[in-house]
């Protein structure tokens, strides 16, 4: 057969996918630590891929807010910065809204049932401690009503903007402020079993808001003794 003039493609589409998420999931789960320096070959001997996907993910993962370069000095996790984090939460609380608002007149059943379904997954997890469940279950019940919207446009700003937001959720997760959200689920799975639209929208408003409290907590916990103001022009920190 002729050989495609584009062959390879596939792979290289793939090594990148998959080097964005691994360093991706590295930066969500503390492994890379806010401000920590990141090197293309250390991060490519890791993955065991070439510099190429690296660098193309690092390039995606500076558009979702988590990694920082300056060309020819430096790339690093970014700092947990306030107002690119209320910014990411805004945005974020925004589309869910938007997912409930066009998925719910024709939420099925089973899409209910599988909110249900996620929602116990979650409790389980929150009262094993566990919070990469914790965190895949909170996906999978949000994940039904972004399904069900079949909005392309709005997963795609989610996925550019809910991983600033998941070193925050492993925070709420780790502690009692996130179990709540069990509460906050049920309530929303009811009102889209009544077909309440505004209610369900106003439930779903309430439930991303919780990470609010955590916001400014959480970037003053990464950088002592800075004010709001100056955290977003820190100088990086030194070579680890």
């Amino acid at each position: 057969m002729p050989i495609p003039a584009r062959a390879g493609v596939v792979t290289r589409s793939l090594l990148r996918d998959d080097a964005f998420r691994a360093i991706r999931d590295a930066i969500v789960n503390g492994t890379l630590t806010p401000g920590e320096r990141l090197n293309d070959a250390d991060l490519a001997q890791w993955l065991g891929v070439s510099r190429t996907p690296v660098r193309e993910a690092l390039a995606r993962l500076e558009e979702a807010g988590l990694v920082r370069t300056k060309p020819g000095r430096y790339t690093m996790v970014s700092p947990l910065d306030l107002r690119a984090l209320r910014g990411a939460q805004s945005v974020t609380t925004a589309m869910h809204e938007l997912a409930v608002r066009e998925a719910l007149p024709n939420l099925s059943t089973a899409e209910l049932d599988a909110m249900r379904a996620a929602n116990a997954r979650f409790a389980q997890a929150l009262r094993a401690n566990d919070v990469d469940a914790a965190i895949a279950a909170d996906d999978d019940f949000h994940g039904v009503t972004v399904a069900a919207s079949a909005n392309a446009a709005l997963r795609s700003v989610l996925d550019q903007f809910t991983p600033a937001l998941r070193r925050l959720e492993r925070l709420r997760f780790a502690s009692l402020s996130g179990r709540g959200s069990v509460a906050q689920h049920e309530r929303i799975i009811a009102l889209c079993e009544a077909g309440d639209v505004e209610a369900a929208v106003a439930a779903t408003r309430t439930n991303w808001q919780t990470l609010a409290p955590l916001l400014e907590a959480a970037v003053d916990e990464d950088e002592p003794g800075t004010g709001p103001s100056s955290r977003a022009g820190s100088p990086p920190p030194p070579p680890r």
